[in-house]
């Protein structure tokens, strides 16, 4: 009996579809991803209202951002990635978007903060379906050395959708509540699911990979484990990416605290006067990396990890000197530059993830990756923050004879508690205990980027898509 005939690689080298229609997939997914960052990032844009509404601590606030979300968002993706590595892509990115625009949605209708907590864990298990899919779904459309160029689009859905989050978030809150802004947000990304499902096609696996590229089955968990283990820039890569998102969620989830206690401002003045401008000057710093590495990639092939660990470790002066100035404008300028350096590393994260493994295992590759960034980074990031935060504000209040919960609540409520001498005292130690928490934090930045110039020096042996 003859034996069967090996399976004929679909390998071309080449990318799939047209270029319109493969450049309307790439802005189809980034749309989606800024989708699933808006619905993400917008309990940080009112988070004061959410912190006074139910007497917060700024830990619980860190623990419901952080470990709220990341938790069961960590745990569902690899579940879903593995599903996704023998099934339909693209239903699954549309189910996913369906069920975590609707979470969102409820938490306008939280009464608490275990409700609320509850509705951020659905949000955690729909965005897990997003983006271990799509970034196979890119793979497979655009070959190796466009990679970079095309996650780095779609890794600008990060900025972006913090910018649409605040300038939508922060105006609707700002005019109703906190609740509508939920409601209003989340609604439409019904829409956005269904589009998704009729208009993307799938892409056959592997088909942009060098030709001749063999054709393997999906690979086991233990399997995928056992090639990642011997992939030392893949394990670099996600310390210094879980690093970097230990400060960035961090900060972003008490940026919006930080400048209304600090310097004043109100929800929606946040949301249009510094969270927008330094969430665009984010996305150009992730354009900007994803764009020049591709141009120098065939020369230096490890640049895109080089150039993020200086770009990295070049983000705390200008983080420093921002969150410690009392001048708005200062602020704005110098955390604005420390933005741009600091997100040029996402299209680096993915691009280097899913470099090192063959086309059955990319989306497994990312849940892996996704799922430490999220447990140690986006969990405890927010929690540690909060918990320095209230830290350095109740050392702040030593001597004056006010303890740290008394300071908790609206400024309605605290006037008719404790006066006004003592509101003052709260709103002062309050503001410098966050401020003291954000700038010890960022210090972190320097050991992510430090990680990135090392993962430089072992990306010629590990990398199965070859930059050049």
């Amino acid at each position: 009996m003859a034996s069967a005939s090996p399976p004929v690689s679909t390998a071309t080298g080449q990318a799939f579809g047209s270029s319109a229609y493969r450049n309307y997939v790439l802005i189809a997914l980034t749309l989606v991803y800024t989708l699933n960052f808006i619905d993400r990032i917008l309990i940080g844009v009112v988070a004061q209202p959410i912190i006074e509404e139910f007497k917060l601590a700024d830990w619980q606030f860190g623990l419901l951002t952080g470990f709220g979300f990341a938790l069961t968002y960590a745990i569902a993706g690899v579940a879903i990635a593995r599903y996704a590595e023998r099934a339909n892509r693209v239903k699954i990115i549309a189910a996913s978007i369906i069920i975590w625009s609707v979470m969102t949605a409820l938490c306008g209708v939280a009464g608490s903060f275990l409700t609320l907590f509850l509705f951020r864990f659905g949000v955690g298990i729909g965005e897990a379906g997003c983006t271990p899919p799509a970034n196979s779904i890119i793979a497979d459309y655009f070959p190796p050395r466009s990679r970079a160029r095309a996650l780095a689009i779609y890794s600008m859905g990060v900025t972006l959708g913090s910018v649409l989050a605040n300038v939508f978030g922060g105006p609707i809150a700002q005019a109703f509540s906190w609740r509508e802004a939920f409601w209003i947000l989340g609604i439409p990304g019904i829409a956005v699911g269904i589009i998704v499902y009729f208009s993307v096609k799938e892409p056959p696996r592997g088909y942009s990979d060098v030709a001749g590229t063999p054709i393997v089955a999906a690979s086991s968990m233990s399997d995928t484990l056992k090639a990642l283990a011997g992939k030392r820039t893949y394990w670099l890569n996600v310390i210094a990416a879980t690093l970097i998102a230990f400060v960035g969620y961090g900060i972003t989830n008490f940026q919006g605290p930080f400048f209304q206690r600090v310097h004043g401002l109100s929800v929606g003045e946040v949301a249009i006067q510094v969270s927008v401008p330094l969430s665009l000057m984010a996305a150009l710093g992730t354009l900007f990396l994803g764009f020049f590495v591709e141009r120098i990639s065939k020369k230096y092939p490890s640049s895109i990890a080089w150039l993020t660990g200086f770009f990295l470790i070049g983000t705390v002066p200008f983080y420093w000197i921002g969150f410690s100035s009392d001048n708005l404008d200062t602020a704005r300028l110098f955390i604005g530059i420390g933005a741009f350096l600091h997100y040029g590393y996402l299209g680096a994260q993915y691009t280097i993830c899913q470099g090192v493994v063959d086309a059955r295992s990319r989306a497994t590759a990312i849940a892996i990756m996704l799922l430490i960034i999220n447990i140690f980074g986006y969990g405890l990031g927010p929690l540690t923050i909060g918990y320095l935060s209230d830290m350095f504000a109740g050392q702040n209040l030593a001597g004056s004879g006010i303890a740290i919960g008394l300071c908790k609540g609206t400024d309605a409520v605290l006037l008719q508690t404790i006066g006004q001498a003592k509101l003052a005292i709260c709103h002062n130690a309050s503001a410098e205990g966050l401020r003291t928490a954000i700038k010890t934090v960022s210090l972190v930045f320097i050991a992510g980027g430090i990680f990135y110039l090392w993962t430089s020096r072992t990306m010629d042996k590990d990398m199965v898509a070859r930059m050049n």
